[in-house]
Protein backbone atom coordinates (compact mmCIF):
# COMPACT_ATOMS: atom_id res chain seq x y z
CA UNK A 1 0.00 0.00 0.00
CA UNK A 2 1.14 3.38 -0.79
CA UNK A 3 2.37 5.69 2.11
CA UNK A 4 0.67 8.79 2.78
CA UNK A 5 1.77 11.98 2.16
CA UNK A 6 1.11 13.70 4.95
CA UNK A 7 1.62 17.95 5.10
CA UNK A 8 2.79 18.70 9.24
CA UNK A 9 2.07 22.50 9.11
CA UNK A 10 3.40 24.09 11.95
CA UNK A 11 4.87 27.79 13.34
CA UNK A 12 2.57 30.82 12.47
CA UNK A 13 2.59 34.34 13.38
CA UNK A 14 1.13 33.52 16.90
CA UNK A 15 2.89 34.45 20.34
CA UNK A 16 2.62 30.69 20.52
CA UNK A 17 5.46 30.06 17.56
CA UNK A 18 7.76 28.33 19.75
CA UNK A 19 4.91 25.88 21.18
CA UNK A 20 3.89 25.01 17.77
CA UNK A 21 7.41 23.98 17.02
CA UNK A 22 7.74 21.90 19.93
CA UNK A 23 4.57 20.20 19.27
CA UNK A 24 5.68 19.42 15.21
CA UNK A 25 8.82 18.57 16.24
CA UNK A 26 7.42 15.22 18.80
CA UNK A 27 4.84 14.80 16.03
CA UNK A 28 7.67 14.50 13.73
CA UNK A 29 9.08 11.79 15.41
CA UNK A 30 6.18 9.35 16.48
CA UNK A 31 4.39 9.32 12.85
CA UNK A 32 5.60 5.66 11.11
CA UNK A 33 7.72 6.26 8.59
CA UNK A 34 6.42 3.05 7.18
CA UNK A 35 2.84 4.93 6.62
CA UNK A 36 3.35 8.35 6.13
CA UNK A 37 5.62 10.18 3.78
CA UNK A 38 6.19 13.69 5.90
CA UNK A 39 6.62 17.23 4.38
CA UNK A 40 7.53 19.98 6.89
CA UNK A 41 5.92 22.78 6.29
CA UNK A 42 6.53 25.47 8.76
CA UNK A 43 4.95 29.72 9.15
CA UNK A 44 7.43 31.64 9.76
CA UNK A 45 6.89 34.99 12.33
CA UNK A 46 5.98 36.91 8.88
CA UNK A 47 3.28 34.11 8.15
CA UNK A 48 5.18 32.45 4.72
CA UNK A 49 5.17 29.20 4.13
CA UNK A 50 8.55 27.47 3.70
CA UNK A 51 9.24 23.48 2.92
CA UNK A 52 11.82 22.05 5.13
CA UNK A 53 13.12 18.30 5.25
CA UNK A 54 12.24 15.55 7.95
CA UNK A 55 15.82 15.02 7.84
CA UNK A 56 15.88 18.53 9.39
CA UNK A 57 14.34 19.81 12.97
CA UNK A 58 11.37 21.88 12.20
CA UNK A 59 12.81 25.05 13.64
CA UNK A 60 15.45 24.78 11.00
CA UNK A 61 12.64 24.38 8.31
CA UNK A 62 11.90 27.78 8.38
CA UNK A 63 14.67 28.68 6.16
CA UNK A 64 13.39 26.36 3.10
CA UNK A 65 11.65 27.06 -0.29
CA UNK A 66 8.98 29.32 0.18
CA UNK A 67 5.63 27.71 -0.77
CA UNK A 68 2.18 28.27 -0.79
CA UNK A 69 -1.20 26.39 -1.26
CA UNK A 70 -3.52 27.38 -4.14
CA UNK A 71 -7.15 27.96 -2.72
CA UNK A 72 -8.41 26.08 -5.33
CA UNK A 73 -9.54 22.44 -5.29
CA UNK A 74 -7.09 20.05 -6.66
CA UNK A 75 -4.67 17.93 -5.88
CA UNK A 76 -3.13 19.24 -2.58
CA UNK A 77 0.05 20.46 -4.67
CA UNK A 78 2.34 22.89 -2.42
CA UNK A 79 3.41 25.44 -4.94
CA UNK A 80 6.79 27.52 -5.52
CA UNK A 81 5.96 30.96 -4.84
CA UNK A 82 8.23 32.56 -7.85
CA UNK A 83 11.23 34.21 -7.26
CA UNK A 84 10.31 37.27 -9.75
CA UNK A 85 7.48 38.36 -12.26
CA UNK A 86 8.99 36.43 -14.81
CA UNK A 87 8.96 33.11 -12.97
CA UNK A 88 6.18 30.85 -12.89
CA UNK A 89 4.76 28.60 -10.03
CA UNK A 90 4.86 24.76 -9.94
CA UNK A 91 4.13 22.43 -8.01
CA UNK A 92 6.57 20.94 -5.69
CA UNK A 93 4.64 18.70 -3.02
CA UNK A 94 1.56 16.78 -3.14
CA UNK A 95 -0.38 16.32 0.27
CA UNK A 96 -2.95 13.38 1.28
CA UNK A 97 -3.83 15.13 4.14
CA UNK A 98 -2.75 17.99 6.58
CA UNK A 99 -2.20 17.98 9.88
CA UNK A 100 -2.18 21.51 11.41
CA UNK A 101 -0.62 21.95 14.71
CA UNK A 102 -0.45 25.69 14.66
CA UNK A 103 -1.61 26.83 17.92
CA UNK A 104 -2.92 30.55 18.45
CA UNK A 105 -4.64 33.19 16.04
CA UNK A 106 -3.99 31.99 12.45
CA UNK A 107 -3.88 28.58 13.18
CA UNK A 108 -6.38 27.88 15.32
CA UNK A 109 -8.70 30.53 14.56
CA UNK A 110 -10.94 29.08 11.72
CA UNK A 111 -8.68 31.62 8.63
CA UNK A 112 -6.55 28.28 8.00
CA UNK A 113 -9.02 26.06 8.67
CA UNK A 114 -10.80 28.36 5.53
CA UNK A 115 -8.10 28.28 3.41
CA UNK A 116 -7.85 24.32 3.87
CA UNK A 117 -11.34 24.12 2.86
CA UNK A 118 -10.66 26.36 -0.29
CA UNK A 119 -8.11 23.70 -1.26
CA UNK A 120 -10.12 21.02 -0.82
CA UNK A 121 -7.31 19.58 0.90
CA UNK A 122 -8.16 17.16 4.25
CA UNK A 123 -6.91 18.23 7.54
CA UNK A 124 -6.71 17.16 11.05
CA UNK A 125 -9.18 18.93 13.49
CA UNK A 126 -12.04 21.38 13.97
CA UNK A 127 -13.64 22.78 10.69
CA UNK A 128 -13.96 26.77 10.01
CA UNK A 129 -17.01 27.54 12.07
CA UNK A 130 -15.78 25.14 15.29
CA UNK A 131 -11.95 26.70 15.16
CA UNK A 132 -13.69 30.00 15.57
CA UNK A 133 -16.05 29.29 18.29
CA UNK A 134 -13.75 27.18 20.35
CA UNK A 135 -10.94 30.18 19.95
CA UNK A 136 -13.10 33.14 21.06
CA UNK A 137 -13.17 32.36 24.47
CA UNK A 138 -16.50 35.02 24.51
CA UNK A 139 -18.62 33.82 21.76
CA UNK A 140 -18.36 30.38 22.87
CA UNK A 141 -19.01 31.71 26.94
CA UNK A 142 -21.99 32.59 25.39
CA UNK A 143 -23.22 29.74 23.79
CA UNK A 144 -22.19 27.41 26.37
CA UNK A 145 -24.35 29.60 29.21
CA UNK A 146 -27.07 29.67 26.67
CA UNK A 147 -26.69 25.69 26.29
CA UNK A 148 -27.70 25.52 30.19
CA UNK A 149 -23.74 24.29 30.74
CA UNK A 150 -21.72 26.08 33.56
CA UNK A 151 -19.07 29.14 33.32
CA UNK A 152 -18.05 31.46 35.41
CA UNK A 153 -19.71 35.18 35.24
CA UNK A 154 -17.72 37.23 32.92
CA UNK A 155 -18.00 40.49 31.42
CA UNK A 156 -16.77 41.52 27.74
CA UNK A 157 -14.89 45.05 27.28
CA UNK A 158 -13.88 46.10 24.11
CA UNK A 159 -10.92 47.46 23.29
CA UNK A 160 -12.72 50.59 21.68
CA UNK A 161 -14.06 50.87 25.10
CA UNK A 162 -11.44 50.85 27.26
CA UNK A 163 -9.61 53.51 25.25
CA UNK A 164 -12.18 55.71 25.11
CA UNK A 165 -12.95 55.33 28.64
CA UNK A 166 -10.28 52.68 30.73
CA UNK A 167 -11.89 53.71 34.17
CA UNK A 168 -15.36 53.75 33.56
CA UNK A 169 -15.05 50.15 31.58
CA UNK A 170 -12.89 48.79 35.00
CA UNK A 171 -15.71 50.20 37.31
CA UNK A 172 -18.38 48.32 35.10
CA UNK A 173 -16.52 44.90 35.28
CA UNK A 174 -16.07 45.54 39.44
CA UNK A 175 -19.61 46.22 39.88
CA UNK A 176 -20.41 42.69 38.06
CA UNK A 177 -18.10 40.61 39.44
CA UNK A 178 -16.05 42.41 42.30
CA UNK A 179 -12.53 41.08 43.20
CA UNK A 180 -10.89 38.54 42.42
CA UNK A 181 -11.23 38.49 38.38
CA UNK A 182 -8.68 37.23 35.95
CA UNK A 183 -8.47 39.82 33.19
CA UNK A 184 -7.72 37.86 29.34
CA UNK A 185 -7.60 38.17 26.01
CA UNK A 186 -10.55 36.03 24.25
CA UNK A 187 -8.74 35.05 21.38
CA UNK A 188 -5.67 33.64 22.58
CA UNK A 189 -3.79 30.64 24.72
CA UNK A 190 -0.74 29.41 26.45
CA UNK A 191 -2.30 31.91 29.56
CA UNK A 192 -0.71 34.64 27.18
CA UNK A 193 -1.87 38.34 28.30
CA UNK A 194 -3.49 36.83 31.41
CA UNK A 195 -3.46 38.66 34.73
CA UNK A 196 -4.76 37.98 38.32
CA UNK A 197 -6.16 41.10 39.73
CA UNK A 198 -7.16 41.46 43.75
CA UNK A 199 -7.49 44.48 44.05
CA UNK A 200 -9.14 47.94 41.97
CA UNK A 201 -5.64 49.74 40.97
CA UNK A 202 -4.92 46.53 39.33
CA UNK A 203 -7.76 46.32 37.14
CA UNK A 204 -6.76 48.87 34.12
CA UNK A 205 -3.33 48.11 33.83
CA UNK A 206 -4.73 44.19 32.96
CA UNK A 207 -6.76 45.25 30.46
CA UNK A 208 -4.36 47.51 28.92
CA UNK A 209 -2.16 43.87 29.21
CA UNK A 210 -4.74 41.98 27.38
CA UNK A 211 -5.87 44.57 24.69
CA UNK A 212 -1.99 44.07 23.48
CA UNK A 213 -3.00 40.65 22.21
CA UNK A 214 -6.58 41.05 20.92
CA UNK A 215 -9.75 43.80 20.31
CA UNK A 216 -11.78 41.62 23.11
CA UNK A 217 -11.22 41.48 26.60
CA UNK A 218 -12.61 39.10 29.17
CA UNK A 219 -13.01 39.71 33.31
CA UNK A 220 -13.78 36.54 34.67
CA UNK A 221 -14.67 35.84 38.44
CA UNK A 222 -12.03 34.20 39.88
CA UNK A 223 -12.67 31.13 41.95
CA UNK A 224 -10.75 29.07 44.39
CA UNK A 225 -10.36 26.08 41.96
CA UNK A 226 -8.55 22.82 41.23
CA UNK A 227 -7.77 22.43 36.95
CA UNK A 228 -9.62 19.26 35.84
CA UNK A 229 -8.73 18.41 31.76
CA UNK A 230 -10.87 15.80 29.57
CA UNK A 231 -9.23 15.01 26.05
CA UNK A 232 -12.01 14.10 23.61
CA UNK A 233 -11.16 12.04 19.59
CA UNK A 234 -13.94 11.63 17.03
CA UNK A 235 -16.06 13.43 14.51
CA UNK A 236 -19.49 11.43 15.07
CA UNK A 237 -19.66 10.05 17.78
CA UNK A 238 -17.24 11.66 19.98
CA UNK A 239 -14.94 9.64 22.83
CA UNK A 240 -13.72 11.07 25.98
CA UNK A 241 -10.41 10.31 28.19
CA UNK A 242 -9.69 9.31 31.34
CA UNK A 243 -9.95 12.77 33.51
CA UNK A 244 -7.15 14.42 34.27
CA UNK A 245 -5.87 17.33 36.99
CA UNK A 246 -3.21 19.72 36.88
CA UNK A 247 -1.55 21.47 39.92
CA UNK A 248 0.98 24.03 40.00
CA UNK A 249 3.35 25.53 42.89
CA UNK A 250 2.07 29.07 41.39
CA UNK A 251 -1.02 31.20 42.43
CA UNK A 252 -2.60 29.58 38.80
CA UNK A 253 -1.49 27.43 35.62
CA UNK A 254 0.20 30.60 34.18
CA UNK A 255 2.51 30.48 31.30
CA UNK A 256 5.79 29.58 33.82
CA UNK A 257 3.43 26.49 35.01
CA UNK A 258 2.90 24.89 31.62
CA UNK A 259 6.17 25.77 29.98
CA UNK A 260 9.12 26.27 32.27
CA UNK A 261 8.23 25.05 36.25
CA UNK A 262 9.07 21.22 36.26
CA UNK A 263 7.43 21.11 39.65
CA UNK A 264 3.81 21.05 37.88
CA UNK A 265 1.84 18.59 38.14
CA UNK A 266 0.11 16.15 35.64
CA UNK A 267 -2.19 13.72 37.55
CA UNK A 268 -3.87 11.16 35.46
CA UNK A 269 -6.50 10.09 36.86
CA UNK A 270 -7.31 13.19 38.45
CA UNK A 271 -7.88 12.31 42.39
CA UNK A 272 -11.80 12.41 41.95
CA UNK A 273 -14.89 10.43 42.73
CA UNK A 274 -16.61 8.52 40.14
CA UNK A 275 -19.48 10.53 39.65
CA UNK A 276 -17.30 13.72 39.34
CA UNK A 277 -15.13 11.86 36.55
CA UNK A 278 -18.94 10.78 34.83
CA UNK A 279 -20.20 14.28 35.07
CA UNK A 280 -16.85 15.59 33.24
CA UNK A 281 -16.60 13.86 30.38
CA UNK A 282 -20.52 13.85 29.65
CA UNK A 283 -20.37 18.17 29.84
CA UNK A 284 -16.96 17.85 27.66
CA UNK A 285 -18.29 15.71 25.04
CA UNK A 286 -21.69 18.28 25.25
CA UNK A 287 -19.16 21.35 24.79
CA UNK A 288 -17.22 19.75 22.47
CA UNK A 289 -20.80 19.28 20.22
CA UNK A 290 -22.31 22.43 20.75
CA UNK A 291 -19.01 24.29 19.47
CA UNK A 292 -18.69 22.12 16.39
CA UNK A 293 -15.53 20.23 17.44
CA UNK A 294 -13.95 17.15 15.03
CA UNK A 295 -11.63 15.29 15.14
CA UNK A 296 -9.78 16.12 18.45
CA UNK A 297 -10.22 18.64 21.42
CA UNK A 298 -9.39 18.97 25.51
CA UNK A 299 -12.10 20.87 27.62
CA UNK A 300 -10.47 22.46 31.00
CA UNK A 301 -13.06 22.68 33.90
CA UNK A 302 -12.36 24.80 37.29
CA UNK A 303 -13.43 22.63 39.89
CA UNK A 304 -14.73 24.57 42.92
CA UNK A 305 -12.26 23.27 45.94
CA UNK A 306 -15.30 23.63 48.26
CA UNK A 307 -18.12 22.85 46.52
CA UNK A 308 -17.07 20.16 44.05
CA UNK A 309 -18.84 22.27 41.60
CA UNK A 310 -17.52 22.15 37.83
CA UNK A 311 -17.15 24.92 35.12
CA UNK A 312 -16.29 24.76 31.68
CA UNK A 313 -13.55 26.97 31.66
CA UNK A 314 -12.31 26.49 27.76
CA UNK A 315 -12.20 24.40 24.84
CA UNK A 316 -9.70 23.95 22.80
CA UNK A 317 -9.43 22.58 18.77
CA UNK A 318 -5.64 22.08 18.59
CA UNK A 319 -4.31 21.70 22.21
CA UNK A 320 -0.47 21.30 22.60
CA UNK A 321 0.66 18.22 21.74
CA UNK A 322 4.17 17.52 23.01
CA UNK A 323 4.84 13.80 24.26
CA UNK A 324 4.85 15.81 27.99
CA UNK A 325 0.89 17.46 26.68
CA UNK A 326 -2.01 16.38 29.05
CA UNK A 327 -3.83 15.44 25.47
CA UNK A 328 -1.32 13.16 24.51
CA UNK A 329 -1.00 12.08 28.01
CA UNK A 330 -4.97 11.57 28.95
CA UNK A 331 -5.29 9.23 25.96
CA UNK A 332 -2.37 7.02 26.49
CA UNK A 333 -4.02 6.59 29.92
CA UNK A 334 -6.92 5.66 28.24
CA UNK A 335 -5.12 2.83 26.41
CA UNK A 336 -4.35 4.74 23.40
CA UNK A 337 -0.49 5.95 22.96
CA UNK A 338 0.94 8.93 21.40
CA UNK A 339 1.80 7.37 17.82
CA UNK A 340 -1.56 5.40 17.33
CA UNK A 341 -3.29 8.80 18.37
CA UNK A 342 -1.77 10.27 15.42
CA UNK A 343 -2.73 7.45 13.13
CA UNK A 344 -6.19 7.88 14.82
CA UNK A 345 -6.44 11.80 13.90
CA UNK A 346 -5.12 11.22 10.53
CA UNK A 347 -7.69 8.92 9.96
CA UNK A 348 -10.55 10.93 11.21
CA UNK A 349 -9.58 13.89 9.06
CA UNK A 350 -9.56 11.70 5.80
CA UNK A 351 -13.11 10.16 7.18
CA UNK A 352 -14.63 13.56 7.12
CA UNK A 353 -13.12 14.39 4.13
CA UNK A 354 -14.92 12.16 2.73
CA UNK A 355 -18.08 12.61 3.94
CA UNK A 356 -17.87 15.89 3.09
CA UNK A 357 -16.87 15.46 -0.81
CA UNK A 358 -20.41 12.85 -1.16
CA UNK A 359 -22.38 16.78 -0.33
CA UNK A 360 -23.97 17.69 -3.86
CA UNK A 361 -22.78 20.87 -5.07
CA UNK A 362 -24.93 21.65 -8.28
CA UNK A 363 -28.43 21.82 -7.51
CA UNK A 364 -29.91 18.91 -9.98
CA UNK A 365 -34.16 19.57 -10.26
CA UNK A 366 -35.72 16.17 -9.95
Amino acid sequence: MAKLRIGLLFGGRSVEHEVSVTSATCILKALDPTRYDVALVAIDHQGRWHLGSPALPPEAAASGAEVTLPAVPGEGHLVSMPRTTRDAARAIQALDVIFPIVHGQGGEDGTLQGLLELAGVPYVGAGVLGSALQMDKEASKRLLAAAGLPVVPWVLVRREELRADAQAAAERAERALGFPVFVKPANLGSSVGITKVKERKQLVPALREAARYDRKLLVERAIDAREIEVALLGNDPIEASVVGEIRTQREWYDYEAKYVDEDTELLIPAPIDEEQSRKARSLAIEAVRLLEGAGLARVDFLMDRRTGELFVNEVNSLPGFTEGSMYPRLWEASGLPYAALLDRLIELALERHREKSELETVYRRT
